[in-house]
């Protein structure tokens, strides 16, 4: 049975034959590099890249550009030509204002194409010269609204940017967008080029004055992000790798970084509680004050402080697309990440995200508290982060040694049974004076038998 077995399976390979062309076809795959996801994405010096597919499954909104095209990745979307007029028409007026040609913007750049074309994880469907016509038009139209927005240059009679109020906000979220980036330093080599009109009416001698590109972008985004002159001054002359990477650099402030302390291997970090566990073991949150709504600290007194934050359309799509260059990014650090995890963990329901506004650690302009839980656990979905390393180590091992303490949570437990509500409070109350008066009947009615034996 087992030769006529091997026989058959013998016959059975004798009739295959070689087929030279799949052979030379499959060594031309090996050959050619990949296009989807180039050995560019693997590199330090790559920025800007397509968002995971698992990240869009669940809101592809948050992503995709919706007015404006910045950059290869949406270039000629049918639904952001609107905005492709508009940008040439910007183009126009500052040619006409600072007198430049336009070569002296191609030649400018011109030694920029390659090294901008690396900054992308996959390959770009444009030449040289189509990728270098982009990169000009789209870094001058950005340059020019935030100097327009700025007031440094005055804004045409009856433009549809400033005189429509549903374009502004878009194009605040579509700017910030991953997938909607050129690298910074095109958009620094051009706001160097056009320098020559920043001043047009003003002192051009006091170089003081005189805002850096970086300050121009935190100016334009902070209408919506609204921080303080001096807090943004601190990052004036951020060098970041495009435009989303600059509003997430600038929450990331010198105190965040964690100090050189010797790692406690004995209690590893392990991700905290909802809001409504944390409560019952005597762990509350307050809002903390801070600059930057990342600084999250634990008081030995068993409280949370969290900086406020302000959840909108903008604060949410500014979330993901953080979260998800972090995840993307061969060299970034990982504090949205982070920030987006303790959230989750946090977050189990509305009633925590109820309990979170009524502390003012959430400003709901969002939608529905469930709406919120949903968007934070969908936030903390599938990233991957190093908790003992991540800048919170110290915090979620803290708040986790604290809940753990036994004493702490019998003593909070009870709290939370009997003195949670003034109702709760007086029946525990009259409880307790109904067993002081039994056992005073109960003395009363004993003493004198032991008095009289």
């Amino acid at each position: 049975m087992t030769t006529t077995t091997q026989g058959h399976n013998h016959n059975h390979n004798h009739h295959i034959t070689i087929d030279t062309d799949r052979l030379a076809a499959i060594h031309e795959r090996i050959e050619k590099p990949p296009t989807i996801l180039c050995k560019t994405a693997g590199r330090v010096t790559c920025s800007i890249f397509k968002v995971p597919k698992s990240f869009k499954e669940v809101n592809p909104k948050l992503y995709h550009p919706q007015i404006i095209s910045i950059g290869p990745f949406h270039h000629g979307a049918t639904h952001l030509q609107m905005m492709e007029e508009h940008k040439y028409q910007y183009l126009g007026q500052l040619l006409a204002r600072t007198g430049l040609d336009l070569s002296t913007l191609f030649k400018a750049l011109a030694p920029l194409e390659g090294p901008a074309r690396e900054c992308y994880s996959e390959a770009i469907g444009l030449g040289p010269h189509d990728h270098l016509q982009m990169l000009v038009v789209d870094g001058c139209f950005v340059i020019e609204l935030f100097r327009k927005v700025a007031k440094r240059v005055e804004f045409e009679p009856d433009d549809p940017i400033a005189a429509m109020s549903w374009v502004f906000p878009s194009l605040l979220r579509d700017l910030h967008r991953l997938e909607n980036q050129i690298p910074f330093f095109v958009l620094q080599r051009l706001f160097d080029a056009t320098y020559m009109e920043e001043f047009d009416g003003k002192n051009g001698d006091d170089q003081e004055e005189r805002p850096t590109l970086a300050m121009l972008c935190l100016d334009f985004f902070n209408y919506t992000v609204q921080r303080p002159p001096q807090v943004l001054w601190k990052y004036k002359d951020l060098q970041p790798q495009h435009l989303l990477d600059l509003i997430r650099s600038s929450f990331i402030t010198p105190g965040l970084k964690p100090k050189d302390e010797p790692r406690r291997r004995s209690t590893p970090s392990h991700v905290i509680l909802p809001v409504s566990k944390l409560r019952r073991a005597g762990i509350h949150l307050k809002q903390g004050k801070s600059e930057t709504f990342l600084e999250v600290k634990f008081r030995s007194s068993g409280i949370i402080e969290m900086p406020k934050v302000t959840l909108d359309d903008f604060m949410s799509s500014l979330l993901a697309n953080c979260v998800a260059y972090e995840q993307c990014h061969k060299g970034a650090s990982t504090y949205f990440t982070t920030y987006a995890t303790l959230a989750d963990c946090l977050i189990n329901t509305a009633k925590d995200v109820e309990y979170l506004c009524d502390k003012n650690i959430v400003e709901n302009y969002f939608g529905t508290e469930a709406e919120i839980a949903t968007f934070i656990n969908n936030l903390g979905k599938d990233v991957a982060f190093d908790i003992e390393e991540c800048y919170l180590a110290k915090l979620f091992a803290d708040v986790n040694v604290y809940y753990k303490n036994n004493w702490h949570v019998q003593w909070a437990s009870l709290k939370y049974t009997y003195f949670n509500t003034p109702w709760s409070f007086i029946s525990a109350v009259a409880a307790f004076v109904l067993l002081v008066l039994t056992i005073l009947q109960t003395l009363y009615t004993v003493m004198p038998y032991y008095i009289n034996s």
